[in-house]
């Protein structure tokens, strides 16, 4: 068990956020080292007390993706993803997306597009991840933990279709989890 008495990150900011896909409140997290990171939600935290009978709060923890989410990048699905929690969100009218400054698994935009240049010659992701000496997914959850803490949420049904998502929360000990699957953005380069 992972033990996170205290908070990885604390709340900095926040303000109402229009988009397109809804109106949300948003809270920006910063860590100790000046990282920050994003809670974007709606209904929360009159969900927090959700009775037994009631549908669990829908959580997508989701990390941020400059290439596909901002350029329009095809190599990955990560915008599509997002667009897909925040519509489901908001059609349930509760939940939270948690984004994650990690960019590229967790190695950084640089080595991000080194892992691009390798998946050009017939790598994947996670070939070309190791190939440039990273772990297959360097992503951490801690801040993502601290989040969800600080909500109070300790069940959910989390958008995911990465068990390690899954283990990082479940092995604290303090969370409930239901998997919900995120079957979008698939086309013929990132196939």
């Amino acid at each position: 068990m992972t033990d996170l008495q205290e908070p990885i990150v604390q709340r900095f900011s926040s303000t109402t956020l229009p988009t397109t896909h809804g109106d949300f409140e948003m809270t920006v997290y910063r860590g100790p080292n000046g990282e920050e990171h994003l809670a974007i939600y709606i209904g929360l935290p009159q969900a927090v007390n959700q009775g037994e009978d009631q549908r669990l709060p829908l959580v997508r923890i989701h990390s941020a993706c400059f290439t596909s989410e901002v350029l329009g990048s095809l190599k990955c699905d990560c915008r599509e993803q997002l667009n897909y929690a925040l519509k489901a969100i908001t059609a349930e009218g509760c939940g939270l997306v948690i984004y994650l400054f990690q960019e590229g698994r967790g190695i950084g935009l640089g080595a991000k597009v080194q892992a691009y240049a390798l998946q050009e010659r017939g790598l994947d992701t996670v070939d070309a991840n190791t190939e440039l000496g990273f772990e297959e997914d360097a992503r951490t959850y801690e801040a993502a933990i601290s989040i969800l803490k600080d909500f109070g949420l300790n069940r959910l049904r989390l958008l995911t279709n990465n068990p390690d998502k899954i283990e990082a929360l479940t092995a604290t000990g303090d969370f409930e989890v239901q998997r919900e699957s995120i079957e979008v953005g698939l086309n013929s380069i990132n196939h």
